[in-house]
């Protein structure tokens, strides 16, 4: 099982990414799949996730969409109106049920850095 997240990087206050999470050995449908972050000091927290339906915790609720790409075996996460809170590395990993902010998570790649600073 591999994921690889990528598409961080340097945004103004108010501006958009969009995260990329790359998936191999195993079947896209068999997971859950979470986007979660970490910032210095702070918690991991979950943002979003997707399964059979969509979740989003309340701190990007509006701001943040999670879309899924069988065919490309690949999840997204656009993320609009970023704050500077915002900013953390971003990880995309399994997970046998969408629990957000906290949850127990199977397997996580490398994530990638998003920074939101004018």
């Amino acid at each position: 099982v591999q994921l690889q997240a990528s598409g961080g990087g340097l945004v103004q206050p108010g501006g958009s990414l969009r995260l990329s999470c790359a998936t191999s050995g195993f079947t896209l449908d068999y997971y859950a799949i979470v986007w979660f972050r970490q910032a210095p000091g702070k918690e991991r927290e979950g943002v979003s996730c997707i399964s059979t339906k969509k979740y989003y915790a309340d701190s990007v609720k509006g701001r943040f969409t999670i879309s899924r790409d069988n065919a490309k075996n690949t999840v997204y996460l656009q993320m609009n109106s970023l704050k500077p809170e915002d900013t953390a590395v971003y990880y995309c990993a399994t997970a046998h049920a969408c629990n957000l902010p906290r949850g127990l998570y199977n397997y996580w790649g490398q994530g990638t850095l998003v920074t939101v600073s004018s």
